[in-house]
Order: structure tokens, then C-alpha cells, then sequence
């Protein structure tokens, strides 16, 4: 979500780039849209990984985001 064109523009580049690179072999399907509206979450969802660190390594280990991450990032 972009809140002025430069950032749409930013965003457009970055994604753009990313495609460009080959990184991925499927299509980017990331929408970068204009932000409408904000809501904060309730005061139990803020700093979830300080708050709760044992449920936040229990959620994080079955996500499967480290293994992407080390298999496209590193």
C-alpha cells in the first residue's frame, strides 16, 4: 500500500526489478495499491514476538518462512 506516488512509483520499480531478475519462477502476484484506510490492531497483536516468544517460535517454525527465506534469500 503506497500513500503518494512516489512510494507507487518506488514500489512499481522494486517489483519490476525483482520480476526482471529470475529470481522467482512463477509471476509476482504482489498488488500495489493505494492505502484507504488504517486500522490498528487490538493491543494483544502489537510486539507479538516480545510479548509471546514461545507461541511466536511455535507459529514461525510451521510456517515454513525461514525455509523460504533461506532457499530465495540467502
Amino acid at each position: 500500500f503506497y500513500h503518494d506516488e512516489e512510494q507507487r512509483s518506488i514500489a512499481e520499480k522494486s517489483k519490476s526489478v525483482l520480476e526482471e531478475s529470475g529470481k522467482f519462477n512463477k509471476t509476482l502476484v504482489t498488488e500495489i495499491r493505494p492505502l484507504t484506510s488504517f486500522y490498528t490492531a487490538e493491543e494483544y497483536h502489537q510486539n507479538f514476538s516480545t510479548k509471546s516468544p514461545k507461541e511466536y517460535k511455535e507459529d514461525r517454525a510451521i510456517s515454513g518462512r525461514d525455509e523460504f527465506i533461506t532457499k530465495h534469500w540467502k
